[in-house]
C-alpha cells in the first residue's frame, strides 16, 4: 500500500466524488481553496488537513468602501514630457491604469508629490507647479525650453494586482474589485485584529490558515489598456504611505524624498545597486510588518490553527532571509516553483517547521484548454524542480486553480500521481540528510543573504532577454553536489571571506547589483578579495564582473582574470593573445558550440599567460588565469542546459584547484548527475531528461561503471555496492 501525505490539493464546491478519487490517486492529506474557489462544507468533512485562504488587506471591500481614504498607496513617475516653452502642462496619469489606481488629492501634493527636470536633474520648487485636480495635470511654470521633466505623485490603490490579473485571466466579468487597505492606517489596524478573530471562530473546521500574504503587494501596475505595465516582484513602492513616510522620519531621523521610492523611475529595481536611502526603507518595512503580522499568527495559534504565509502577492515585508522574518512565528511557507532555483529560494527558508512548493502549472484555462497538452509544462517542471529537491527538499508539494479542469486531462492527472509517489519516495529518503557537497561556493553581490536563491530575477521565474545568462548560474547551482552561499560587497569589507568558501562567482552587467558597479571603487572590497584569490581561492566572473572603468581597468579584478572588455579606448595597444587551448579540464565534457547566451563582446587577454579555452569573433568568451596559488575563470555567460551546469561545475573545480575531487559522485554524461547522502550510506544516480541515458558513473572513491538510465530515472546505489534500483 502506498503512502500517502506531504500534498496539498486544490478543490471546488461540487466537486466532492472526484475530490475523492484524487486524494486517493494523489495520496493528498490536505484541502485547499484558490483565489476564485471555495470549498464546501461536504469537501471540509473529508479526511484532510483544511487549508483556508485568508486576505488579510483585500477581499473586505465592505470596510474597504467605506473608508477609501484608508486605501493603499504607490508612488509613480509620468512619463517624460518635453518643454518647448516656459510652461509645461503634464498630464501624470496619461499610461495608468484608472481602475488600479487614482492620485491622492486628500494629502498635500506639495508635500508629498515632486517634479524634477530630468535634463539637468533639479527639483522644482514648489512655486513653480500648480495642480488642475480635474484634469489630473500639473502645471509647470518657468520651465525650461527643451528640458524633460517628470512629476513624482502619490496614487491610492483602489484594485488588488493579483486579482486583477486573475479576474482578467478567467474572464471574471461583473465579479467585484478587491480593494487593498493599509494596516497602517488606524482603522484598518484595528479591522484586521478585529476580523480574524471572528474569522477564526467562524472557521472552526480550518486547520491551516493560509495568509496570502499579509500586508502589501509587490510592485504590479497596469497600463491604460488592462495590461502588465510595471511589474517588479521585489518592490517597496506599493509599500509607501504619508503615515509610512512620517513614521519613517520619525524612526530614522530623516525623511524620504519621493525620489528616494521613484529613483529616476526605475522603482529601486534589484538590479540598482540599492543606495542607503532604500536599503532602511526596506529594513524600517520590514520591521512594521513582521510585528504586524506576528499579532495575527499569535490569534491563529490562540486559536488552535497553524499558520502559513504565500511567498507571492503581499509578501513585501516579509523576506524570509531577512533579520525580521523570524519573529513572525510561522509555521510554514508556500510559494510558486517555476524551476530549481526558486525550488531552493523555498525550500531553504529558515524559522518554520515546514516548507511547501507550489507546482505548475497553475489549474487555469490558459493552460488546461481544448488542443493543449498541459503535460508536457508539468514535466519539465518536475524534472527542473527535482534536481534542487535531491540537495534540499520542500517538505510538502502542491498545485492551485480549478481541479475541475485538471480532472478533464486524464494523462496529466496520471502524472502527478506519478510525481506525487516519486516526490514522497525522495522525501522520505534524504529528508534531513546531509549531501555530499565537493565545494563551498558563495555568489557575491550587492544583496547577499537577504535575497538567497533570488539573483537575477525581476519577475519570478520569468524569462527576460536580458538575465536569461545568468539566471542559468543559479539553476545550474541549484542541483548541483555543491553548497552555496550568498554574500554582499559589505559582508567583505566588515568581515572578510569565510575559510571555508572555495569559490566567490561575480556575474552580471556593469553598474548593476549583481555585478556590483560602484563597490568596485572601495579600495578594501578589492584589496580584500584580490589577497584571497592569490592565496588559493577560485574566483569565476561571468558577463561583467567587477565592472567600472577606472584608473586604465574596466574590469577591477582584469588582473586576477586574466582578461579586460575593450571599450575602444585601447585600440591603438596592439593585442596578439588568441590562441584556445587544445584540451582543458573545464571543456573536457562539452561537445559542439558552447551556449554563452547574450554573452559579451571584446573581451581579450592581458598576456600569454592567460588559458584561452573558447576564442570565436575576435574576442575570449571563456577562459582561466592563474593568480599567486589561486586562479581567476571567465565565462561570457551561463544560460541553463545540461551543457553548461556542466561548464559551470568543471569551472568551479577547476578554480578552486580540486581536480581530481571532481570525479567523486561524478556522472561522464551532463544529462545525468549524482547526488550521495553518506550519512545514510547511499547515493542516488538521476537523469534530468525525458530521453535515455548511458553514463560513466564514479563513486566516492573514484571508481567507475557503466549505467543506462530510462527517461526520468532515479537510480538509487548503496555507497558499500549494493544496487537498490
Amino acid at each position: 500500500m502506498k503512502r500517502k501525505g506531504n500534498l496539498t490539493l486544490p478543490s471546488e464546491s461540487g466537486f466532492l466524488d472526484e475530490t475523492k478519487e484524487l486524494i486517493d490517486r494523489w495520496g493528498a492529506d490536505a484541502l485547499r481553496d484558490s483565489d476564485g474557489t471555495k470549498l464546501s462544507d461536504d469537501l471540509k468533512k473529508l479526511d484532510a488537513k483544511i487549508y483556508t485562504t485568508y486576505f488579510v488587506s483585500r477581499g473586505h471591500n465592505d470596510f474597504a468602501r467605506e473608508n477609501m481614504d484608508e486605501c493603499q498607496h504607490l508612488y509613480l513617475m509620468s512619463d517624460f514630457n518635453l518643454a518647448t516653452s516656459d510652461t509645461l502642462e503634464v498630464k501624470f496619469m496619461d499610461g495608468y491604469f484608472s481602475e488600479q489606481v487614482r492620485p491622492d488629492y486628500d494629502h498635500d501634493p506639495k508635500r508629498f508629490w515632486e517634479v524634477i527636470d530630468r535634463t539637468s536633474g533639479e527639483l522644482v520648487d514648489r512655486s513653480n507647479w500648480d495642480l488642475d485636480s480635474e484634469r489630473d495635470t500639473v502645471i509647470i511654470k518657468n520651465a525650461k525650453e527643451f528640458h524633460e521633466y517628470t512629476v513624482s505623485f502619490l496614487t491610492y490603490a483602489i484594485w488588488d494586482p493579483t486579482q486583477m490579473y486573475n479576474h482578467i485571466t478567467n474572464d471574471w466579468g461583473d465579479k467585484e474589485h478587491d480593494i487593498p487597505f493599509d494596516v497602517r492606517k488606524e482603522k484598518s489596524s484595528k479591522f484586521v485584529e478585529d476580523y480574524i478573530e471572528n474569522w477564526l471562530k467562524e472557521n472552526e473546521d480550518t486547520d491551516v490558515v493560509r495568509f496570502t500574504t499579509f500586508f502589501y503587494h509587490f510592485t504590479l501596475v497596469f497600463n491604460d489598456k488592462g495590461k502588465e505595465k510595471f511589474v517588479d516582484w521585489f518592490g517597496y513602492s506599493a509599500s509607501v504611505s504619508p503615515e509610512a513616510l512620517d513614521a519613517f522620519e520619525e524612526s530614522k531621523g530623516y525623511r524620504l524624498r519621493p525620489e528616494d521610492i521613484i529613483d529616476e523611475g526605475y522603482y529601486n529595481s534589484p538590479f540598482r545597486v540599492p543606495s542607503k536611502e532604500f536599503l532602511d526603507f526596506m529594513d524600517f518595512q520590514q520591521e512594521f510588518v513582521s510585528n504586524k503580522a506576528k499579532s495575527l499568527v499569535d490569534k491563529v495559534h490562540d486559536s488552535g490553527k497553524e499558520a502559513i504565509m504565500f511567498l507571492g502577492d503581499n509578501w513585501i515585508g516579509t523576506e524570509p532571509y531577512g533579520k525580521y522574518f523570524k519573529n513572525i512565528g510561522l509555521d510554514g511557507v508556500v510559494g510558486s516553483v517555476g524551476d530549481g532555483a526558486t525550488l531552493r529560494m523555498i525550500s531553504e527558508i529558515p524559522h518554520v517547521k515546514y516548507t511547501e512548493g507550489r507546482f505548475l502549472p497553475y489549474f487555469f484555462p490558459d493552460t488546461f484548454r481544448e488542443g493543449n497538452d498541459p503535460v508536457i509544462e508539468a514535466k519539465d517542471n518536475w524534472l527542473s524542480a527535482r534536481r534542487a529537491i535531491m540537495r534540499k527538499p520542500v517538505d510538502r508539494i502542491g498545485y492551485g486553480g480549478y481541479l475541475s479542469l485538471a480532472y478533464k486531462f486524464p494523462k496529466f492527472v496520471d502524472y502527478v500521481e506519478n510525481i506525487a509517489d516519486e516526490f514522497r519516495d525522495i522525501y522520505d529518503t534524504i529528508n534531513g540528510v546531509k549531501p555530499y557537497s565537493g565545494l563551498k561556493v558563495a555568489i557575491l553581490n550587492s544583496w547577499g543573504k537577504i535575497r538567497s536563491w533570488q539573483t537575477f530575477m525581476v519577475a519570478h521565474a520569468l524569462w527576460y532577454k536580458q538575465i536569461y545568462s545568468y539566471l542559468g548560474i543559479l539553476e545550474s547551482l541549484s542541483g548541483m553536489s555543491v553548497d552555496v552561499e550568498f554574500i554582499s560587497f559589505d559582508d567583505v569589507k566588515t568581515n572578510g571571506i569565510n575559510s571555508d568558501i572555495d569559490v566567490i562567482i561575480n556575474a552580471g552587467v556593469e553598474g548593476t547589483a549583481f555585478s556590483g558597479g560602484i563597490n568596485w571603487l572601495d579600495e578594501k572590497l578589492i584589496t580584500t578579495i584580490r589577497k584571497w584569490i592569490y592565496n588559493g581561492g577560485g574566483f569565476i566572473g561571468i558577463g561583467e564582473p567587477s565592472a567600472i572603468r577606472h584608473e586604465g581597468r574596466f574590469f577591477q579584478l582584469a588582473d586576477a582574470l586574466g582578461i579586460d572588455k575593450e571599450l575602444s579606448f585601447s585600440l591603438s595597444t596592439d593585442k596578439y593573445f588568441d590562441e584556445e587551448e587544445e584540451e582543458h579540464f573545464i571543456s573536457k565534457d562539452l561537445k559542439g558550440k558552447i551556449d554563452f547566451g547574450e554573452s559579451m563582446n571584446n573581451i581579450y587577454s592581458l598576456s600569454e599567460k592567460t588559458e584561452i579555452i573558447e576564442y570565436s569573433n575576435g574576442e575570449i568568451h571563456l577562459s582561466s588565469n592563474d593568480y599567486g596559488k589561486g586562479r581567476g575563470v571567465y565565462i561570457a555567460g551561463l544560460p541553463y542546459n545540461k551543457d553548461n551546469a556542466r561548464l559551470l561545475m568543471r569551472s568551479m573545480f577547476y578554480a578552486a584547484h580540486k581536480e581530481e575531487e571532481l570525479y567523486r559522485y561524478f556522472a561522464s554524461n551532463p544529462a545525468v548527475e549524482v547526488n550521495a547522502y553518506p550519512d545514510i550510506d547511499k547515493y542516488a544516480i538521476i537523469n534530468n531528461t525525458d530521453e535515455e541515458q548511458k553514463s560513466i558513473i564514479y563513486d566516492g572513491d573514484g571508481d567507475s561503471y557503466n549505467v543506462e538510465l530510462s527517461p526520468g530515472e532515479i537510480s538509487w546505489v548503496n555507497i558499500k555496492g549494493d544496487n537498490n534500483g
